[in-house]
């Protein structure tokens, strides 16, 4: 092989996320409903039924499927099935900033939408969703969440190859540390994934005010 067949398969070759068949994608969206003429966000609470994370308070959403053209038509049919609404009554759909959980091997796409039924109309499906609430934007407007830190350490297995890496067993590995945002609302608590696509949208919303 020569340098032009080199570069000419550089140049063919589409960028994209490295080891992205390694990870699952999702669809979240933060629905927004108008009650009384106020802008609201609606979140549910997850069925203590569901094996993973019950009863913990999350944005519709799910993994994508076979089926799905885009991870926008994925946040758009779990949002109608679980909250038991038309996909027609689901307006307004923007992306938000996407990203990478890769501990839990994860992509997360997040978009925002209209949610042009009423309250009275949504029928959450059980299997699922324990219940539902909304908070008004203006509510969070101000609101400062609390803030905690995890540091997480590098555990390596009992066959790892020490003598393969400069410094053997002395090698400085680093730690990491995340942020996790809780807010909390009358007898909730909203944190984790949740927190940071909530506090993401804050963000974008309120930028210029604050």
């Amino acid at each position: 092989m020569d340098l032009k067949q080199i570069f000419t398969r550089i140049q063919n070759h589409h960028s994209a996320m490295l080891g992205k068949e390694h990870y699952r994608a999702y669809g979240i969206l933060v629905p927004l409903i108008q009650i009384d003429g106020q802008i609201h966000l609606l979140f549910e609470v997850r069925s203590l039924q569901l094996k993973r994370q019950p009863g913990e308070i999350c944005f519709p959403g799910g993994g994508v499927e076979k089926d799905d053209p885009t991870p926008q038509d994925t946040a758009i049919r779990e949002t109608s099935e679980e909250l038991g609404i038309e996909k027609d009554s689901i307006s307004c759909v923007y992306p938000l900033d996407f990203f990478v959980q890769s501990m839990d091997g994860r992509i997360i796409y997040p978009y925002v939408g209209l949610i042009d039924d009423d309250m009275e109309k949504i029928k959450p499906n059980p299997g699922e969703v324990k219940e539902i609430f909304t908070v008004p934007i203006e509510y969070l407007r101000d609101m400062k969440p609390e803030e905690h830190r995890l540091t997480f350490q590098v555990q390596l297995g009992e066959d790892f190859p020490y003598h393969l890496i400069p410094g053997g067993k002395n090698y400085a590995w680093k730690t990491r540390e995340i942020v996790e945002y809780f807010y909390s609302y009358k007898d909730y608590v909203i944190w984790g994934l949740t927190a940071n696509i909530l506090r993401h949208f804050l963000s974008i919303v309120y930028e210029q005010e604050n």
